[in-house]
C-alpha cells in the first residue's frame, strides 16, 4: 500500500502499552457488534421471516435452520486459515484486514437489502469470507505491537480485546432483536452493517500508530516445514482438537438454546425478554467475569495449586459439560408439561461463561505466544479452525439426527445430554495433555 515503507515494522522498547492498541480494541468492539448483532437474530429470521422469491413467507423448519446456522458459523471459522495465509505470505496483516473489511460490509448490505434465501446465502457467504478472514489477522496484529520489554502486558491486552468483543456482543444482542421485532429485517441487518463500516474507519485511523509486520513470503513456508515449527504446530493442533468440542457446545447458545428459550417463561426483572435476547447474558457476564477472574478467581486458585494455561483450559471443558447438564434439566421439566423459568438458562449461561473465560481467553494468549514469529496469523487461523470444526460437529449431529421428513430424531433432554456426555469425555481425555504437553514462548524482538 502507498506509504507502507514509512510504517514501523517492529515494536519499540517500552514498558508501557503500545499506541496502536486503542484503535485495534475499538475496531474489535464495533466489528463484534456487527457480527453478533446479525448472528443473534439469524435463527429467528430463518424460521419466521425468511421470504420466497415472490415475497411470500418461506421460513425454514427448526432442524434446517440449526443446520444452516452451524454451517455458516463453521464457514466463518474456516476462512481465518485463508486470511492468515494471505496475510503471512502475501499482503501483511494490515492490508488484508482493510481489504476483507470491505467484503464484510458488502455481506451486511446483502442481508439488509434482500430478505429472500438468495440474499441470505449471498450475505452469509460474504460475511463468512470477510469476518473469518480478518479474525486471525486482528488478534495476531494486536500481539505484534508488543516486544520483550512489555510482553508482560499481553495477558492484560488480550483480556481487553476479549472485553471489547463482548461489549459489542452484549449491546447488539439486546438491540438487534428489538430492531427486528419493531422495524423488520432491513433495519435489523442494516444497523450491524453500519457498525462494520465504523470498525473499518477506526482501524484505518490507527494506521500510523501500528507496528506493520511485513509478510514473510516463501520464508514462512520454509519455516513452517522446519522441525521446530512442525513441533510447535503439532502441539497446538493437539490442543485445538479438544477445544473444538467446546465450541460445538458453546455456539449452540445461538441455535438450540434460542429455540429452547421460546418454551420458557421469559419474564425476568419486570421485562418479557425475546428468545434471541437471552444471548445478551453471555457477553454481559463476560464483562463482569474478566476482571473478577483476573483479580479474585485466578489468584485464589493459584494459592491452592499452579494453573498454567492448559490447566485452565481443562477446567473450562468440565464446566462446559456442566452447563449442558443444566439446560438438559430445564428441557426435562418442559417435557413434563411445565413451563420453567428463564432462570434455568441464566444459570447455564453463568457456568458456560466461566468456561469461556477459561478456554477462549486463555487460548488467545496461548496461541499467540506459542506460535513461531512468522506464523502468528497462521496459528491464530488454526485456532479459529477449531471453532469451525466444532460447528461442523454440531451441524453434523443435527444433520445425522434429522429424519427423511425433516424432523429431528434426537430431541429434548436426550439431545442436550448427548452433548454434555461428549464434552465430559473430552475433558477427561484432555487431562494428560494438560499435564504433560511441553510449551515454548515466541515473542517478537524489538527495534534497535
Amino acid at each position: 500500500m502507498p506509504g507502507r515503507h514509512a510504517y514501523r515494522t517492529s515494536p519499540s522498547a517500552t514498558a508501557g502499552m503500545p499506541p496502536g492498541v486503542p484503535f485495534i480494541v475499538g475496531n474489535e468492539a464495533a466489528e463484534r457488534f456487527s457480527y453478533y448483532g446479525m448472528k443473534a437474530i439469524l435463527v429467528i429470521f430463518m424460521t419466521t421471516l425468511l421470504a420466497g422469491r415472490d415475497g411470500t413467507p418461506a421460513p425454514m423448519n427448526a432442524g434446517e435452520a440449526k443446520f444452516w446456522y452451524h454451517a455458516f458459523s463453521s464457514a466463518v471459522y474456516f476462512f481465518p486459515l485463508v486470511g492468515a495465509i494471505v496475510a503471512d505470505l502475501l499482503l501483511g496483516k494490515y492490508p488484508t484486514i482493510m481489504l476483507l473489511s470491505l467484503v464484510y460490509c458488502a455481506g451486511h448490505a446483502a442481508l439488509a437489502l434482500d430478505e429472500t434465501r438468495s440474499g441470505l446465502l449471498l450475505g452469509l457467504a460474504l460475511i463468512a469470507v470477510g469476518s473469518g478472514g480478518i479474525k486471525p489477522c486482528v488478534s495476531a496484529h494486536v500481539g505484534d505491537q508488543f516486544g520483550p520489554s512489555n510482553e508482560n502486558l499481553l495477558p492484560r491486552v488480550f483480556s481487553w480485546f476479549y472485553f471489547a468483543i463482548n461489549l459489542g456482543a452484549f449491546v447488539s444482542s439486546l438491540l438487534t432483536p428489538w430492531l427486528l421485532e419493531s422495524f423488520g429485517p432491513g433495519w435489523a441487518f442494516g444497523v450491524p452493517g453500519l457498525f462494520m463500516a465504523a470498525a473499518t474507519v477506526i482501524f484505518w485511523l490507527g494506521r500510523h500508530s501500528f507496528v506493520h509486520v511485513p509478510p514473510a513470503g516463501p520464508g514462512a513456508i520454509r519455516e513452517a516445514c522446519g522441525p521446530e515449527a512442525r513441533a510447535a504446530l503439532g502441539r497446538l493442533a493437539l490442543v485445538y482438537v479438544f477445544v473444538a468440542v467446546f465450541w460445538a457446545l458453546f455456539d449452540q447458545t445461538g441455535s438450540s438454546w434460542v429455540l429452547q428459550a421460546t418454551k420458557l417463561d421469559r419474564s425476568f426483572a419486570g421485562i418479557e425478554w425475546l428468545p434471541s435476547q437471552i444471548q445478551a447474558v453471555n457477553p454481559l457476564l463476560v464483562l463482569a467475569f474478566i476482571p473478577l477472574f483476573s483479580t479474585v478467581v485466578w489468584p485464589a486458585l493459584e494459592r491452592i495449586m499452579p494453573l498454567p494455561p492448559l490447566s485452565r483450559i481443562a477446567l473450562g471443558l468440565f464446566l462446559a459439560a456442566a452447563s449442558f447438564a443444566i439446560v438438559a434439566a430445564a428441557e426435562w421439566r418442559i417435557e413434563a408439561g411445565t413451563r420453567p423459568t428463564i432462570g434455568w438458562q441464566l444459570a447455564a449461561y453463568a457456568v458456560l461463561t466461566a468456561a469461556e473465560i477459561m478456554v477462549s481467553v486463555t487460548c488467545l494468549e496461548f496461541s499467540y505466544t506459542q506460535a513461531p514469529l512468522s506464523l502468528k496469523s497462521l496459528v491464530m487461523g488454526l485456532y479459529l479452525l477449531s471453532v469451525s470444526a466444532g460447528n461442523l460437529l454440531a451441524a453434523g449431529v443435527n444433520w445425522l439426527t434429522t429424519g427423511a421428513d425433516g424432523l429431528p430424531l434426537v430431541t429434548g433432554t436426550t439431545y442436550y445430554l448427548l452433548f454434555a456426555g461428549l464434552m465430559l469425555a473430552t475433558a477427561v481425555c484432555f487431562l494428560p495433555v494438560a499435564a504433560f504437553l511441553p510449551t515454548r514462548r515466541y515473542i517478537r524482538p524489538e527495534e534497535r
